[in-house]
């Protein structure tokens, strides 16, 4: 091979091993972008793939027949992020932008679902991780957020984000209101792979009889 060929497939190559970490370092740019972001829709979405990691850190601890530790840790993290990830839209996030929807019965249905939701979550506080019941209760919950979510970013979202709504400013307030009620019930605390300590989890049913009212 001359010289020329075999210079020509290292610059090759190394073009490839540069390219590779430059694309990760942009990923990794817009998700903390996108983290950081005052855009409504934008925390509402970063918001759901919280919740949606720790359905499938679930899922593996349930298969895997996780401690019952970890699950009840998981569990108090996941429905104290959902709690206040409801009340930021029941809140704030549906009343402002209720009247640009042109399908209105999208909001209607996305509060029936937290009803729903909400329930669950009240039911699953009186239970205890190896009780009849526990695990399947908290796969009813991902199964209704899940398709919670995909009903908010394949119909809602798009609606509102063509209308007139100044979605920054929603977005602050929205934040400001949040970091509020996190404060309220203490941070979460990132534990080994799988499960969290919380404050939070552990006084989600105040923050859920709080957005009853």
């Amino acid at each position: 091979m001359s010289l020329a060929a075999r210079f020509g497939r290292e610059d090759s190559t190394n073009q490839m091993e540069t390219t590779v970490p430059t694309t990760k370092r942009k990923t990794t740019a817009t998700r903390r972008a996108k983290a950081n972001s005052t855009d409504a829709i934008e925390i509402l979405m970063n918001d759901h793939r919280e919740v949606e990691k720790m359905f499938k850190a679930f899922e593996k601890l349930r298969k895997g027949n996780g401690d019952d530790e970890a699950k009840r840790e998981l569990v108090d993290r996941a429905c104290a992020a959902l709690t206040v990830h409801t009340q930021i839209e029941e809140e704030i996030f549906y009343p402002a932008t209720r009247g640009v929807l042109r399908d209105a019965e999208l909001g209607e249905e996305a509060l029936v679902e937290h009803g729903s939701v909400k329930e669950l979550i009240a039911k699953l506080e009186k239970l205890q991780p190896g009780e009849e019941l526990y695990d399947a209760t908290f796969t009813v919950i991902s199964e209704y957020v899940k398709h919670h979510v995909q009903e908010e970013e394949k119909k809602m979202f798009p609606q509102i984000r063509k209308a007139d709504v100044d979605l920054d400013a929603l977005g602050a307030e929205m934040k400001q209101r949040k970091d509020e009620l996190e404060e309220e019930n203490g941070p979460i605390e990132a534990g080994s792979e799988g499960s969290a300590t919380t404050n939070m989890g552990r006084n989600s049913g105040q923050a859920h009889r709080r957005t009853a009212h």
